[in-house]
């Protein structure tokens, strides 16, 4: 079965964007940059792809990447109708119309959507995109998390998870730090109590 891919980059007090959804606090080195590019280019918008010369390269852990229409709208307000034009892309709005083509757009329960597409035994990996807000809303499906944790604190904005109180327990897999302070950690999900842990 495929699983949900939480992939995020966050701040050491847990927020993905300030409150006006800024971002351009979030440091990229070369080194982190080019880690990225061979070691997540599944991830990486197309346009990215491009700039970094893998726009050809094999999909190797996803075929499919969810999104909420916030994370959405910043592509189509630079015209780009489907920013992950190298994976099927779908995404969760109940403001948008219904379409499929370049991407498909439902206004489905967000549960219902993430667990209609780990159902397709043909599916690679799906990649949740964000943001926050759907990310808490299907968090129990979630299976897997790759969080860029920057060096940086903020105080207030988005949250990783905008949901209630509720503790899932995960297990570190890897952790790859970089020059720019980043660290890149992966986790599973975990059938253990979080008092277990």
């Amino acid at each position: 079965m495929p699983e949900l891919t939480y992939y995020i980059g966050v701040t050491l007090d847990g927020f993905i964007a300030g409150p006006q959804d800024e971002v351009d606090f979030l440091g990229l080195s070369e080194e982190f940059l080019g880690f990225l590019a061979s070691e997540l280019a599944d991830t990486l918008p197309t346009p990215a792809r491009a700039a970094f010369g893998v726009a050809d390269a094999p999909l190797t852990r996803f075929d499919t990447v969810v999104m909420g229409r916030r994370t959405y709208d910043p592509a189509l307000a630079e015209g780009l109708l489907d920013p992950y034009a190298h994976l099927r892309t779908v995404v969760v709005s109940r403001s948008l119309p219904a379409a499929s083509d370049p991407v498909e757009v439902t206004a489905e329960a967000p549960l219902d959507v993430v667990r209609r597409l780990k159902a397709d035994p043909s599916s690679r990996g799906v990649l949740l995109a964000g943001g926050g807000r759907l990310a808490g809303q299907v968090s129990a499906e979630i299976d897997r998390l790759v969080v860029k944790k920057y060096p940086v604190v903020v105080g207030d904005g988005l949250r990783m998870l905008d949901r209630a109180f509720a503790p899932e327990a995960f297990t570190l897999e890897q952790v790859r730090t970089f020059d720019n302070g980043c660290a890149v950690l992966e986790y599973a999900r975990t059938t253990l109590s979080p008092r277990d842990l």
